[in-house]
């Protein structure tokens, strides 16, 4: 008889910890926030530590009596490693690591991590490992000694893991490396953005908080079948359809990768060519998470980050998501006055997709004019004309001339 064994990989155990410095932020709200990620890393939480200062300790980031606590609760709980809510300077990691005698790790490695993890195409994981790089570059000389010892798990996953322990001068040389494919990976999309702008196909970039619900949008609207999952950071890779309405009207929808709070710069500077699609969109497609208790602050992070990208002047249509799981009270106070637009849906179960679309078209062609004209066959340049500066949506070739339908700007009718 054969005896079956399920085996499950063994999760990091880690205890969370944070700093009140009473700035407004909810600190709570952030650990929880952490705990998410760190469950989606591989691990669970098996504690929490939250001490209030006037501020963060510059040596230890925390003040030596909570590190005293800290390190009782961490060998009481038999915790792996120690996870804190903030970015860490080289000082803080090496001396909180020799104090405690554990794997301290930060938001920003927790966050690269889940990068490394999900990173699918050649792309994003060039992407992620110039994150990695670039991070770990700026904490040689703090971490020196530390590193070789860190062991497994969180923080040591990815593309740039067999890098650890490479000197600056190789780990400048890889760098350089994955900046001259990262620059080639550019100019390709610049390509492909110019040939979308010589088509006149409005591009749509769908920008939200992770997790709410984009990809499941995305493959609503286009039948992309990209990746969904209920976690942070699900899919990082981009991904790009057209969609062609009923009325010939067509949109090129692009997703891009989710925002957080605290996003670490090092993404930032890498995921730049990614997350400049919102930059160069016609409108902004901002999917919102109606369902979940800390909207506002989400919705403040994802203006906050478009800011930051150089996203201004754009078209702004917020699209409620998760309606299905709100009670109708709930659903009439929802509100945006930083949108053009407000619209409610349900991408899970298709509620309110029409609607969506019907807005999206409306502002798409703001300012255009439809015409239905037979232009004889000595007057074609004006077609091209129209290509140019309007949106053709249809041309047949008839024994009097060319027949067009478009939409147009008022001086060209």
């Amino acid at each position: 008889m054969t005896v079956t064994y399920k085996t499950e990989e063994e999760k990091e155990r880690v205890i969370l910890v944070a700093v009140d410095v009473e700035d407004g932020t909810d600190v709570e709200d952030s650990l929880d926030e952490l705990n998410e990620l760190a469950e989606t890393a591989g691990a669970v939480a098996v504690g929490r530590l939250i001490q209030k200062r006037e501020a963060v300790h510059a040596g230890t980031y925390i003040g030596k009596g909570k590190i005293a606590d800290l390190k009782e609760m961490a060998e009481q709980n038999q915790a792996d490693a120690i996870v804190c809510d903030d970015e860490l300077s080289p000082a803080q990691i090496t001396n909180l690591q020799e104090m405690l005698q554990t794997k301290v790790i930060d938001r920003t490695v927790l966050i690269l991590d889940i990068f490394a993890k999900h990173a699918k195409t050649s792309e994003g994981k060039l992407q992620v490992e110039l994150a990695q790089l670039r991070y770990r570059s700026s904490r040689l000389a703090g971490l020196g000694k530390s590193l070789s010892r860190l062991g497994g798990g969180i923080g040591t996953r990815g593309p740039g893991e067999k890098k650890l322990e490479m000197d600056r001068r190789l780990i400048r040389e890889r760098i350089a490396v994955l900046n001259r494919r990262l620059t080639e990976v550019v100019q390709n999309r610049d390509t492909m953005r110019k040939q979308r702008s010589r088509e006149q196909i409005p591009v749509v970039a769908i920008v939200g908080y992770t997790n709410a619900g984009k990809s499941t949008l995305l493959n609503v609207l286009t039948g992309a079948q990209v990746l969904e999952e209920n976690k942070l950071f699900a899919t990082l890779d981009p991904t790009t359809r057209i969609l062609t309405m009923e009325n010939g009207q067509r949109f090129l929808f692009t997703d891009t990768v989710g925002f957080i709070n605290k996003l670490p710069h090092p993404l930032i500077r890498a995921f730049q060519s990614t997350l400049e699609e919102a930059k160069y969109a016609d409108i902004i497609l901002h999917v919102a998470d109606a369902s979940n208790p800390k909207l506002d602050l989400q919705r403040d992070v994802v203006y906050e980050t478009l800011h930051k990208l150089g996203v201004e002047n754009k078209k702004i249509v917020t699209a409620f998501n998760k309606m299905d799981c709100l009670r109708e009270s709930d659903c009439q106070r929802l509100r945006d006055d930083r949108s053009d637009a407000v619209v409610h849906i349900s991408a899970k179960y298709g509620r309110g997709i029409a609607e969506l679309l019907q807005t999206l078209e409306e502002i798409a062609n703001e300012g255009l004019v439809k015409i239905e004209r037979v232009f004889p066959y000595e007057e074609a340049g004006k077609i091209s004309r129209i290509r140019e500066l309007g949106r053709l949506e249809e041309e047949e070739y008839r024994e009097d001339g060319i027949f067009i339908r478009a939409s147009v700007p008022p001086f060209l009718v």
